[in-house]
């Protein structure tokens, strides 16, 4: 589990693998204080890897075929920023908001406008997105937490960015057409199955209960 606050940003090297699934190598200043160890979770872009390979440079993690399915990390080229957090500690403030590290689906992005100092970013999604994003609700874009700053159709949203998160990340390296990864708010997905079930889920819960409640 991570909070979507990106705490270095690598380069990604390259992916080795035909077909199914691969290996990622990413370069990185190395955490000083607290070092990498094989087998813990990175997410990397917003999708949670295995770290299977550590050097003084970076890391190596496994990519499972479905993560290449659904994710960027295909279309990345040698020398492009990526994203980085390591999972979360119990202890750890939650700075962002709850995110997976599983990506749902990957957006385009379709404007990118300055608004004084801060950067609006449109992007267009699928369906499957759409339907858990709000305005002033969070997203994970490239791993980043993100407040929703506007639904302006219904396959596409607003996020403002400010300019150390734009400096910081990948943002920052991104144009018009590119494809980030999204995750939405898992606890908009578990509530839907649960209302959707109602009592025969034995929950008792349902849509009505959670309008009335101010859901």
């Amino acid at each position: 589990m991570f909070t979507g606050l990106v705490q270095k940003k690598g380069v990604f090297v390259k992916l080795a693998g035909d077909g199914g699934a691969a290996v990622a190598e990413i370069a990185c200043e190395p955490w000083e204080d607290d070092p990498l160890v094989k087998g813990e979770s990175v997410a990397v872009q917003g999708a949670c890897l295995t770290v299977v390979g550590i050097s003084s440079g970076g890391f190596t993690a496994d990519v499972l075929e479905e993560t290449l399915a659904c994710t960027n990390l295909r279309r990345l080229r040698r020398g492009d920023p990526v994203n980085l957090e390591r999972a979360l500690r119990l202890s750890d403030r939650l700075g962002g908001h709850i995110v997976a590290g599983h990506v749902d689906g990957t957006g385009e992005i379709v404007a990118i406008a300055r608004r004084g100092r801060d950067y609006a970013v449109r992007i267009r999604c699928r369906p499957e997105e759409a339907r858990y994003i709000v305005r002033k609700g969070s997203v994970a874009i490239d791993g980043i937490s993100l407040t929703v700053s506007d639904v302006p159709a219904a396959d596409a949203f607003e996020v403002c960015i400010i300019p150390t998160t734009w400096q910081e990340t990948s943002l920052g390296a991104r144009s018009v057409g590119d494809a980030v990864n999204l995750e939405t708010d898992i606890l908009a997905r578990y509530l839907e199955k649960l209302a959707a079930g109602g009592p025969s889920a034995g929950s008792g819960l349902t849509l009505d209960k959670l309008l009335g409640a101010g859901f």
